[in-house]
Formats: structure tokens, sequence, C-alpha cells
């Protein structure tokens, strides 16, 4: 196989490809897969294609290990979720999942073989000093114990700092929004608490309506500076897309519903680069509606140009020699639309000053809050 093929994706894409690998392309597929966090996804779609016991026996020990791996932690999910129900329950606040934890209770196909490191919760921000001490009473701690980090989450982020169970060692992101409040888009948060969607068979639990969710997902992704998990967050978008096509109303929604809440950007980007690199079915209407959140005619071609770079596998066979300025593109754009620039010189001047004096001092809180989910 040539250097920068992206083995993994068309193994997801068309698992049948996967019967005419040798043993040097299947080592290189489960390096890719795993680098990507879509192993777990890959041994769930060989089984749904009833190809899993074809593969030889070394790579499906690896396949076979990530999916229980998954598995175990959808069951751990479950029960987590429970006991964050049952310690903010005397709040009577309305608990809206986020993300994989939402993709797992209900039921989503992204759920499939995904595999997470956090829970994200959203609340009105009106309830937040409320939850954030039920869940403390209930074992659940704070970090970033440093003042300035404690102000840059309170004052301009879209969540308190992460919060890790004492026994557990589990960790809530409590959201009261989607993006920080500094960012340059402002979205219509007040819009997302109105059409949330009860999580069937529970009680106080929610979760986005399709569009919003999708939607959510998209801007998570492309508002992102790090793309270690950046092809798994794509197939998210290209699994939702495929299961919410088949709701009515969802494509004549779609573009609206960004508008109204101020995502048309990111809702253009998922389109694009799910149709381009994923070969997601889209309506032709719909991709031409979805132009509105199209950059200027000189930021497209450059968005393209990093963009189908960094969202490939993050692995050192698909590395090419404009992978690492793409990648540091989007990290500096992920900050410049993060918050003013004011701001974004105090904080990383701040960051560069501590870490030249101490090392070990944890001082990256602006990174943490890019890395949901």
């Amino acid at each position: 196989m040539s250097p920068g093929t992206d083995l993994i994706v068309q193994a997801l894409l068309a698992p049948k490809s996967t019967t005419c690998l040798d043993p040097v392309d299947w080592d290189l597929l489960i390096r890719q897969g795993r680098r990507a966090n879509v192993l777990a996804r890959l041994a769930s779609t060989l089984i749904q294609a009833g190809l899993l016991e074809e593969v030889p026996t070394a790579p499906r020990q690896h396949l076979i290990s990530a999916l229980r791996m998954a598995d175990r932690q959808d069951e751990a999910l479950r029960w987590e979720v429970e006991c964050i129900v049952q310690a903010i329950r005397e709040t009577d606040t309305n608990v809206i999942l986020l993300k994989g934890a939402a993709y797992v209770m209900a039921r989503r196909d992204a759920a499939r073989g995904r595999t997470f490191s956090d829970i994200d919760i959203l609340v009105p921000k009106e309830r937040l000093a409320e939850v954030e001490s039920e869940l403390t009473v209930h074992g659940w701690q704070g970090g970033y114990h440093d003042a300035y980090d404690q102000r840059y989450y309170r004052r301009w982020m879209h969540e308190i700092p992460p919060m890790r169970h004492v026994r557990r060692g589990t960790t809530i992101d409590v959201h009261h929004a989607i993006l920080p409040e500094t960012a340059r888009v402002k979205v219509n948060t007040k819009a997302l608490f109105d059409a949330v969607i009860p999580v069937p068979g529970q009680t106080n639990l929610y979760t986005l309506q399709p569009t919003d969710m999708l939607l959510h997902s998209a801007t998570h992704l492309f508002h992102e500076g790090d793309f270690e998990k950046g092809l798994r967050d794509l197939f998210d978008l290209d699994s939702l897309l495929r299961e919410f096509a088949a709701e009515p109303g969802f494509w004549e929604q779609l573009v609206p519903r960004a508008l109204v809440l101020g995502l048309s950007r990111p809702l253009y980007y998922a389109l694009r680069y799910t149709t381009i690199m994923l070969k997601t079915p889209v309506p032709k209407l719909v991709i031409d509606a979805s132009q509105v959140g199209r950059p200027n005619a000189v930021a497209a071609p450059l968005m393209d140009a990093c963009y189908l770079r960094a969202l490939r596998p993050v692995h050192a066979s698909t590395q090419t020699i404009g992978s690492w300025p793409a990648h540091f593109a989007l990290y500096v754009r992920a900050h410049w639309i993060r918050m003013p620039f004011h701001l974004l010189a105090y904080h990383l001047g701040r960051k560069a000053f501590v870490r030249s004096k101490s090392p070990e001092v944890e001082v990256n809180a602006i990174d943490k809050s890019e890395e949901q989910m």
C-alpha cells in the first residue's frame, strides 16, 4: 500500500475492501484506526457486514478488544449518567446530554463503537451554581485550582472547570452554552434549550433535537484546534446525517435551523467535508442552500487546503508535506475565533510565562476546553 493511503477510511466506507488486505496492510490499518479512535467503530462495521470472521487472527483480536472496551464504556456511561441525574435531582434542572453521551443514551448510530473520555452536559446558566454545588456534594471535584484558570473559565468560557469524581475517576464537563461567550460566533443558546427532546425511557434527561445535535457536532469539530480525534468526529457527522436523513423534515429544516442558531458556517463545513471525504449522501438542494455559510472567495480554498489534510487520520503514514502547516493554521484559527485579540494575547502570553517558570504547572485551560467528548 502506497504512503499517504487512508486505509481506515477505506475500510469504514467499504468494509469488503478489507478482504484484499495483506498482513502489512492490516498492521497499518490497525495502527491508523487506533490513532484515529475509530478501531471499535471498524469492528462494529465489520460485524454488521458479516466480515469480522474473515479478518486474520492477529488483527481480529485487536478489533475484538477495542469493541469490548467500547462496550464496557457504554455500560459505565449509562451508570454514570444515572448518578449525575440523581445527584442534581434536587435542583429540578433538566440534564441535557451532549456529544458521545447523547449518542449512547439516545441509541444513535454514531454511538456504535464510539469511545470517549468524559461526559458533557448542558444546563441553563442561571442553574450552574446549584448544579455545581450538588455535584460537589456527591463526590465530583473541580479542577484548575489556579485563580487565573478559574476566572478564565467562569468569566469567558461556555463551561465550568472539568469536574472529576473522587472515587470513580470519571469526568464531567458542565456547559451552559456550546461556544465561549467571547467567541466570534454568537449562538442562539435559548433556541437550543427550547427545542430539546426527552431521552426515551428516562426521567429529566434530554438531548438536542436532531438538527441541533448535528449542528452542535459540526460546531465542535470546526471550532477545534486539535485534530487527534478529527476523523472520528467527521464520521460522527456522517453517521448522524445518514440516520437523520430518514426523519421527516430533517433536510428541509437543517439550513433554516442553522440560520436561527447562528451556525451556518460550521454546517457548511460539515456538509462539504463529509460529502468530499466520506461520500455522505446529501440532497443537492441542501448543499446549495448551505452555501449561505460559505466563507469568502479568498478563505474558502485556504480552508479546503487545511481541512482536507487535518481531517485525515493523524498517523505517520498519512502525513504529507502540507500536513503540519494545515494543523498549525487551524490551531491558530481555533484560538483566533475563540476570543478577541487582546484577551487572546494576554492569555497566551501568560501561558508562555508560567510554563517558562515552571514546566510542570498545568496552564492549558484553553486547550482542555477544546477537548470535548
